[in-house]
């Protein structure tokens, strides 16, 4: 009776160490084939375009080199590091919350130099960010659903030069605040804008202090045209992180004209934003 339990048990044995190569198999076949493979080379570079902003990048080994091409944030470099390289892996995150894996081979010959990435190569399309780093698809959705909003303000506006900028419409979701500005250029000339920003000032000061202005970057804009056509308006909506303006400051919005000097400043306190804000909610959003 020992005898026969001491086989079943070897037998048993027998039978793990045999299944166990099959299901390692099971596993290179099942990451080979749910991610993008890509060949690359030594002395050759290839490019991966994605279509939102690279937030995120992991290699998985040293044997590879990547980085953003300089100038852009959608654009990603790699090649190899060393010759012959172990199969290795890239994962990447853009900034619509996509995620992006792909497997990295060796081959000199015929490496893969040019690859658009899009939702049939994303792995997953469900990353979650931080509140620190807002969804850049959602603003980018939003602010073209503001950009043909009617609702609209009145009484932000300057005019000189026959240049005018007319911020007609502020609105707020969760921590991003959209001004919608129309540029309109009623002379001959068109208008090559330089700089356009946005500051927190103060609003007096002292002689003997240093007036103090805070810049706010702007998160995202509807367009990145920098000329407004001679009599014609175009519209732009700026996506800035949210802001309140403190009683002895005021929010100024600058234009500044490229070899000219047709300077403009929209100057908007606590007073100009009353009743003006209009807040988008996930209920209103779907019907904005």
């Amino acid at each position: 009776m020992k005898r026969v339990k001491y086989l079943l048990l070897i037998s048993w044995m027998l039978v793990c160490f045999s299944a166990s190569p099959q299901s390692k198999v099971r596993e290179v076949a099942f990451y080979e084939d749910h991610y993008k493979n890509l060949q690359i080379g030594f002395s050759k570079t290839t490019s991966i375009v994605f279509p939102y902003a690279i937030k995120s990048i992991d290699k998985g080994s040293s044997d590879v080199l990547v980085q953003k091409a300089k100038g852009v944030e959608n654009i990603l470099l790699i090649k190899a590091a060393k010759q012959y390289f172990f199969q290795t892996n890239l994962t990447i995150v853009t900034s619509d919350g996509k995620l992006y894996v792909f497997v990295l081979n060796y081959d000199e010959d015929c490496p893969d130099l040019n690859i658009k990435a899009d939702n049939e190569v994303a792995a997953s399309r469900e990353v979650l960010f931080s509140l620190e780093n807002e969804n850049q698809k959602r603003i980018e959705q939003t602010a073209s659903l503001v950009l043909s909003k009617m609702k609209k303000t009145s009484g932000l506006k300057k005019s000189k030069y026959q240049i005018s900028l007319n911020v007609n419409g502020i609105f707020i979701q969760q921590d991003v605040l959209y001004l919608r500005i129309v540029f309109e250029n009623k002379s001959k000339i068109n208008y090559d804008i330089d700089q356009f920003r946005f500051f927190i000032r103060d609003r007096k000061k002292s002689k003997r202090t240093a007036s103090q202005e805070i810049e706010l970057q702007s998160l995202y804009t509807t367009s990145s045209s920098l000329v407004i056509p001679y009599q014609s308006a175009i519209v732009k909506v700026y996506a800035l992180e949210k802001f309140t303006i403190p009683e002895s400051k005021y929010l100024t919005i600058e234009m500044i004209e490229k070899n000219g000097g047709r300077h403009l400043e929209v100057d908007i306190d606590n007073n100009n934003l009353a009743g003006k804000v209009y807040p988008i909610t996930e209920f209103n959003i779907d019907t904005f």
